[in-house]
C-alpha cells in the first residue's frame, strides 16, 4: 500500500477507534474534561450525545484509558440486550463469580457484593455503554435500578451513556422519566471546526509515523480546507477521504495531497456533502465538469430526436 511511500508504520486514517490517535479538538476535549471532573466527583449518571461518525466510541475508549488506574471499568459495546443479558454482561466485565443455577436476584446480589468490596477498597466502578440509543426500555429501567446501589456516602456504580441524538428521544419517554432525572451532566459531541482539520491530519500522520524524519505535512492547506468542507468536520468522513487521498497521491507517485485529490476522493465517497459556497459552485474545475455533463445531455437529446 502507501505506507512505505509516506514513511508510515501503520495506516494513519483507519476508522477503528484507537485511543492512540485521539485528537483533543475543542468539542472532544470539552466532553472529556466534563466526564473526568464529574466522574471523579462521584456523579452517578452522565450522557454524551453525538452525531454519527463524530468520535463517541473513541472518546469512550479515551475516557476508559484515562481512568484505568483510578477506576474499575466495564465497557458494554452492544446494549441491545434484555435486562438479564445486560446484568450478565456487566457481571462478566467486572469479573463477578456466578454459580449456577442463576436467577436475576442471584446475579444482582453477586453484583452488589462485588461493588461493595470495590467501594470498601476505595475503587470506584465505572460502566460505559456505547450506542445507548439502541437500549431497550426494560433494559434502561434495569440500569436505573442498578444506579440505586449506593452507600451512605456515594454511588456504588457510575454510568456513562454514549449515543446518537436519538438517545434524547428515547430518554424523553414518560415511562423512564426517573432515569432522565438522574442524568446530571450532558455533553454534545459534534464535528471539528474547519481550522482544526489540518492539525488533525498532521496529528494522525505523526502518530503513525515510522520515525522523526516522516513528513507529517502531506496535506496542502487547500486540500485540508477542501476536506473540512466536504466532510463538514466529521472525523470518520475525514479519515475515509484522507485515506483515499493518500492512495491517489501514491498512485501518482507524489508526496503531496492536493485539492484535486480531495475532489476525486469525495466523488467516490457516499455521505460527503458537496461544497455550498458561491465560489465553490463556480470554481473552474466544477464549472468544466458541469459543462461537459450538459454537453453530453444535449448530445443524447439530439441523437434521440434524429433517431
Amino acid at each position: 500500500m502507501y505506507l512505505r511511500h509516506f514513511s508510515l508504520r501503520e495506516p494513519p486514517f483507519s476508522i477503528t477507534p484507537d485511543p492512540a490517535f485521539f485528537y483533543p479538538h475543542e468539542g472532544a476535549q470539552a466532553a472529556l474534561n466534563t466526564l473526568l471532573v464529574a466522574l471523579r466527583s462521584g456523579e452517578g449518571f452522565l450522557k454524551i450525545v453525538g452525531e454519527v461518525g463524530c468520535g463517541k466510541t473513541l472518546l469512550c475508549r479515551q475516557l476508559l484509558r484515562a481512568l484505568q488506574d483510578e477506576f474499575v471499568t466495564a465497557y458494554i459495546p452492544n446494549p441491545d440486550l434484555g435486562p438479564d443479558d445486560l446484568l450478565m454482561a456487566l457481571a462478566r466485565e467486572l469479573d463477578v463469580e456466578l454459580v449456577p443455577p442463576l436467577s436475576r436476584h442471584q446475579v444482582l446480589a453477586s453484583l452488589q457484593q462485588v461493588l461493595l468490596k470495590h467501594a470498601e477498597a476505595g475503587r470506584p466502578v465505572l460502566v460505559c455503554i456505547d450506542e445507548a440509543q439502541a437500549t431497550r426500555m426494560a433494559t434502561l429501567e434495569s440500569l436505573r435500578l442498578l444506579s440505586n446501589l449506593e452507600t451512605e456516602k456515594r454511588k456504588l456504580l457510575q454510568i456513562v451513556l454514549f449515543g446518537q441524538p436519538e438517545l434524547d428521544a428515547v430518554l424523553a419517554r414518560p415511562q423512564i422519566r426517573q432515569l432522565l432525572q438522574r442524568i446530571t451532566f450532558t455533553e454534545y459531541l459534534g464535528g471539528m471546526r474547519p481550522e482544526r482539520v489540518g492539525p488533525y491530519l498532521a496529528h494522525r500522520l505523526a502518530v503513525a509515523a515510522e520515525d522523526a524524519l516522516t513528513d507529517v505535512h502531506v496535506f496542502e492547506p487547500a486540500a485540508a480546507a477542501a476536506l473540512a468542507r466536504y466532510s463538514r468536520g466529521v472525523p470518520r468522513l475525514i479519515n475515509v477521504l484522507a485515506h483515499k487521498c493518500l492512495l491517489l497521491a501514491y498512485g501518482e507517485n507524489v508526496h503531496r495531497v492536493l485539492r484535486h485529490h480531495v475532489e476525486l476522493a469525495a466523488a467516490d465517497t457516499p455521505g460527503v456533502q458537496p461544497p455550498t459556497s458561491r465560489w465553490e459552485r463556480w470554481s473552474p474545475a466544477l464549472w468544466w465538469r458541469r459543462l461537459r455533463a450538459r454537453r453530453g445531455l444535449r448530445h443524447e437529446a439530439t441523437t434521440g430526436e434524429t433517431s
